[in-house]
């Protein structure tokens, strides 16, 4: 949003163009058209939809403008759908038919629940092999370097030596190992930029995946949501599962990349109904006894 000729204007980069609006001129369907044409997640899309009319609620307190258009706008930050999980079985498949640098990148992956930008922005100076931590300081999306979203995102993190040591195995294979290096760090690039995620997955992951027989559609997010509902069927307790995804608050950990796993369900379920029907169950075998003896 900026001002020209003492009139303010909003710059949309819409699907079919950029495009350059006068306050008057954005309507609130046009504004609910162009968000679901965004290649973007319905919660990126639900935060720009609110950050819109925090600047039209601006604008109208200053009195430049006397309405906010994105009032009425309908915009879900619901998920499209439930998000993929692996069970403890497929991991370890994975891990066990991939290559040393991606069978590293999946461990560190599924073992810390780093998104994919945090992932691939970690350098060797991260790395506290004394301590069993590293810190996660960095993001790089796109090739941009950039900080972690929140403080609680830039908290230590602690490393298995199970993971630590393939660490250590690729660090014996790759060509760039100084402190300032990225782990990843690309062979095309000299080392300059690391490994895009996304030829990783698709060149390497996925087809193993595959081959193995994990017929899921699996991301570098489905190693942080299986993270978290592994963490849940292992019985972790809710603030210690906040600390370790690094999440600024426990509704998003609650609500956002926790599933219950098939087995974790029934049993659940076994527990409650056990508390229902055990008198019930404790009455049959007593009538049961009691017609044993009287025949």
């Amino acid at each position: 949003m900026h001002g020209e000729h003492g009139g303010l204007e909003l710059k949309f980069a819409d699907y079919d163009g950029v495009r350059l609006r006068t306050l008057a001129e954005v309507r609130t369907i046009q504004v609910e058209s162009w968000l679901r044409h965004l290649a973007l997640a319905r919660s990126s899309c639900a935060k720009i939809r609110n950050l819109m009319s925090v600047l039209f609620n601006h604008v109208c307190r200053y009195e430049l403008f006397d309405r906010n258009p994105i009032h009425l706008v309908r915009q879900s930050a619901k998920r499209r759908r439930t998000p993929t999980i692996l069970i403890p079985a497929e991991i370890k498949v994975l891990v066990d038919n991939l290559s040393i640098r991606e069978r590293t990148l999946v461990l560190l992956a599924v073992s810390t629940g780093l998104p994919q930008s945090e992932l691939f922005g970690l350098k060797w100076g991260d790395i506290d092999f004394s301590q069993g931590t590293m810190n996660v300081t960095r993001s790089t999306v796109y090739g941009v370097v950039g900080a972690c979203k929140t403080e609680s995102s830039q908290k230590p993190v602690p490393v298995h030596r199970l993971v630590a040591d393939a660490l250590l195995a690729w660090g014996k294979q790759s060509a760039y190992t100084k402190a300032d290096d990225w782990i990843f760090a690309s062979r095309r690039h000299r080392g300059r930029h690391p490994f895009w995620g996304q030829a990783i997955l698709r060149k390497y992951v996925r087809p193993v995946a595959e081959k193995v027989g994990i017929q899921k559609s699996i991301g570098w997010h489905t190693f942080r949501h299986t993270y978290s509902t592994l963490f849940r069927s292992v019985g972790t307790e809710f603030k210690v599962m906040q600390e370790l995804l690094r999440h600024s608050t426990l509704r998003s950990t609650l609500d956002v990349y926790t599933q219950a796993i098939t087995p974790a369900k029934h049993a659940a379920q076994a527990a409650v109904l056990s508390l229902v029907f055990s008198h019930e169950a404790s009455g049959t075998s007593q009538s049961a006894s009691t017609a044993d003896a009287a025949g």
